[in-house]
C-alpha cells in the first residue's frame, strides 16, 4: 500500500511540474472579442454592427459559423453551398474588419457533445477572448440552441488547466453575453447593453449585402418566387435598396424595443436620437462585470 501511495504521489508531483502555462493576455491594450453564431451570417446578422465599432478602434473581432450550412438552401446543398457560405461570411467579415471562421461540422446536425465542447473551449482559448458572444440556449432553431449550451458548457472549462491542457487556459475567465432574440419562454431576452450603431449601418449593411445566398436567394426557406421579387444582381443599387428597407426596419426596431436602456447608456439626448441598435444580454456565468469594465468592454458610450 505505502508502495502505491508514493507512486500516487510521484505521479501528482509530475503532473504539477508539467501543469499547462496560463495563457498571456495581450499586452497591446486592445480587447479580444469572438462571436459564436450557428450559421454563416448569424454572427454578422447579431452583432455585425457592434464588430465594425470595436474593429474601428483596433480591437480584434472574431465572427466563428459552428457548422457550414450546407443545408442552408433552398436548391441546393452539400460541399458547394458549404464553400460559397464559407466565401460569404469572409467576404462579410472583410467589410467589417474583422476575422472568420466556418467549422466543418454539418449544418442541422450540431450537438452539445464533449468533443464540440472542447472545440469551443479551444477557439475561446485561443483567441484570448474577454468578451464571447452566442445565442441564447433556446431558439427556434436546434444548432442556435446547442451553441448557446456549447458556448455556456465552456464558460468555466477555459479557466480549467487540465481540461484541453493542449491549448493554454486563460488566467481569467471572459465576459459572456447573449445576442437578442424575440423568444419569450423559459424568459425573455433582458438586454443589459444596447449600442447605438447608426455610424456603422451602412457598413453593416454591406456585409450583409456579401450573404446572397441567404438575403437575396431566402436561404433554406427561399424559393424561385422569392428570388424573382428581389432585384436582379445585375441591379446592385436596386439590391442595396431593397436590402436597406428591411434592415432599417430590422435595427429600428432594436433600438425603440430597447430605448430605455439606450437613454441609460448614452444619456437623454443622444439615447433619444439613435436609430439603429444591437443588443445583449450578461449570461450568468462567467465573468460578471460591474458598470466600468462594461464601459471599458463596450468604448462607445458617454
Amino acid at each position: 500500500m505505502r508502495f502505491v501511495y508514493l507512486v500516487a504521489m510521484l505521479l501528482a508531483g509530475l503532473a504539477g511540474n508539467f501543469a499547462p502555462a496560463t495563457a498571456q493576455e495581450p499586452q497591446d491594450g486592445k480587447l479580444r472579442i469572438i462571436v459564436f453564431g450557428a450559421h454563416p451570417d448569424d454572427a454578422e446578422f447579431k452583432a455585425g454592427g457592434t464588430a465594425a465599432l470595436w474593429a474601428r478602434q483596433g480591437h480584434q473581432v472574431k465572427l466563428v459559423s459552428v457548422t457550414n450550412g450546407d443545408i442552408g438552401h433552398w436548391k441546393m446543398a452539400g460541399g458547394p453551398l458549404a464553400q460559397r457560405r464559407a466565401a460569404e461570411s469572409a467576404a462579410a467579415a472583410r467589410v467589417l474588419g474583422v476575422t472568420s471562421e466556418v467549422l466543418d461540422i454539418h449544418d442541422g446536425e450540431l450537438v452539445p457533445s464533449l468533443e464540440n465542447r472542447k472545440l469551443i473551449t479551444r477557439l475561446i482559448r485561443q483567441w484570448k477572448a474577454d468578451v464571447v458572444i452566442s445565442h441564447r440556449p433556446w431558439d427556434y432553431h436546434p444548432d442556435h440552441r446547442y451553441v448557446g449550451v456549447l458556448v455556456q458548457d465552456a464558460a468555466f472549462m477555459v479557466t480549467v488547466p487540465y481540461f484541453c491542457p493542449d491549448v493554454p487556459p486563460l488566467a481569467r475567465n471572459p465576459v459572456f453575453l447573449f445576442s437578442s432574440d424575440r423568444f419569450q419562454k423559459p424568459y425573455p431576452f433582458q438586454p443589459d447593453i444596447v449600442v447605438a450603431i447608426d455610424e456603422v449601418f451602412e457598413q453593416k449593411l454591406q456585409a450583409i449585402h456579401q450573404l446572397a445566398s441567404q438575403v437575396y436567394e431566402g436561404g433554406a426557406n427561399g424559393s424561385e418566387e422569392f428570388v424573382r421579387s428581389v432585384p436582379p444582381a445585375e441591379d446592385e443599387a436596386a439590391r442595396l435598396a431593397w436590402l436597406r428597407q428591411r434592415w432599417h426596419q430590422r435595427q429600428s426596431q432594436e433600438a425603440d424595443r430597447y430605448r430605455d436602456v439606450l437613454i441609460k447608456l448614452y444619456g437623454e439626448e443622444r439615447g433619444r436620437r439613435v436609430r439603429y441598435a444591437e443588443a445583449f444580454e450578461i449570461c450568468e456565468y462567467g465573468r460578471q462585470p460591474d458598470v466600468a469594465e462594461l464601459k471599458r468592454l463596450f468604448p462607445f458610450f458617454d
